[in-house]
């Protein structure tokens, strides 16, 4: 029996297993983080490869450590403050490598590998007990590292930190048309081709149009809906302060259509950081990148070449097309919805959890709260625009530890009776 397990070890999962060791009693034996990948962040670490990712969004404070400065000092301490890359009125933002080699200090240093079981969870249930624990039935025994070979696990409470849950936004055009890829879907940017075309207007199809082109191996050419727009971040920084927050969302009602709607009108989706997109742009005029505007009605192969024919009458032809297209709704994600039916969890607009705001604890139907706690973009309804953000993490264990420090301590003076 756990205290806690998480689901999921990217971003969130790494950040709040060490926020819950740091500001509660819990401890290392009582919390388990679960995740189907050989390594904490390798979902992480693959889509930013598979888009030749070169520096983050995100400013040098946001990271997986819980020191806020800890990344700058890990990048001093090693001769390596030139990968703070400035930002024009933005506070400087880390290289990916640096981001990364610091994440995995933080992983090694705080031994969260231990804490790994390496297994998938399929569902999320009661037992027959109704003792308010949960069961989460795994998909297979793991790896060896906690627990081999058991096909389930006991935990009094759980945090589902499970990000977009691997489930990528394909176009109905792209349809039924095998050899069109999703960058995050099995895309190698090493695999060389006659010729690639990226469809998408937003900062992955930018980054990887131009690494494509900038290694000048094969025509590149860029598809979006609308000319690409300029944007820093993802969203206004004010969404980072949780006085922001409360006033500007939480005053709808939780599950709302105007929580939805107002995260959807602060998020910059679709937009281009200023300094990749100087370098997209420079690209295209020095002839390494061709950039079309224009809607994709159909796609369809033709003799070992995907044809796009755009609603304007243009069309485009490639060997190799690749989505950059973001991801699919996690409020529809299959596990989502099985979770939510099986413990009876209230659901809102558009099938947005409905949270306690104060705990992240999601509610049940009836209206008390659950044992099951949310972080990442299933949170946005509380959280804001910046949820699936690495600063959203820090702000969603903000508030999930104070509330499983609450939960723990009467049952921690029950068994001790």
């Amino acid at each position: 029996m756990y205290d806690c397990v998480i689901v999921g070890g990217g971003i969130h999962g790494t950040y709040l297993s060490q926020r819950l060791l740091e500001d509660t009693d819990l401890e290392r034996e009582n919390l388990l983080i679960v995740d189907p990948h050989e390594r904490l962040l390798e979902s992480f670490r693959r889509k930013a490869a598979a888009c030749e990712m070169d520096e983050l969004r995100s400013t040098f404070v946001h990271h997986v450590g819980t020191e806020p400065f800890g990344l700058e000092n890990f990048a001093e301490g090693r001769n390596r403050a030139d990968e703070l890359r400035s930002t024009p009125d933005y506070p400087p933002r880390p290289t990916l490598s640096l981001f990364l080699d610091y994440a995995n200090y933080v992983i090694d240093r705080n031994d969260l590998p231990g804490l790994h079981r390496r297994a998938a969870v399929e569902s999320i249930r009661r037992p027959i007990t109704e003792d308010g624990t949960l069961v989460l039935e795994l998909a297979d025994g793991g790896d060896g590292s906690r627990e081999l070979h058991t096909p389930r696990i006991r935990t009094r409470s759980c945090v589902l930190a499970i990000g977009h849950g691997g489930r990528y936004r394909y176009p109905d055009w792209a349809a039924g048309v095998d050899s069109i890829t999703h960058v995050w879907d099995g895309f190698d940017p090493e695999t060389r081709a006659d010729d690639t075309l990226v469809v998408g207007g937003g900062i992955t199809a930018a980054q990887l149009a131009t690494c494509l082109a900038d290694r000048d191996r094969e025509p590149v050419t860029l598809c979006s809906r609308h000319d690409l727009e300029e944007a820093t971040v993802e969203a206004n920084p004010r969404w980072i302060n949780w006085n922001h927050i409360e006033r500007q969302l939480h005053r709808h009602p939780p599950g709302s259509r105007a929580r939805v709607e107002t995260v959807r009108e602060a998020r910059n989706d679709a937009t281009v950081p200023p300094l990749l997109l100087e370098r997209l742009e420079t690209a295209a005029d020095e002839g390494r990148l061709s950039i079309r505007n224009g809607d994709v009605r159909s796609a369809r192969e033709v003799d070992g070449r995907v044809r796009l024919l755009l609603e304007d009458g243009g069309c485009l032809s490639a060997e190799r097309p690749v989505l950059a297209t973001g991801f699919a709704p996690v409020f529809e994600h299959p596990f989502v919805e099985s979770v939510a039916d099986e413990l009876d969890l209230e659901r809102g607009y558009r099938g947005m959890p409905v949270l306690d705001d104060e705990t992240l604890a999601w509610r049940e139907s009836s209206g008390g709260d659950s044992p099951v706690f949310v972080s990442g973009a299933l949170a946005a309804g509380t959280v804001g625009p910046f949820a699936g953000n690495v600063v959203g993490a820090r702000r969603a264990a903000d508030r999930i530890a104070r509330a499983l420090e609450r939960r723990r301590a009467p049952a921690v003076a029950c068994r001790c009776r």
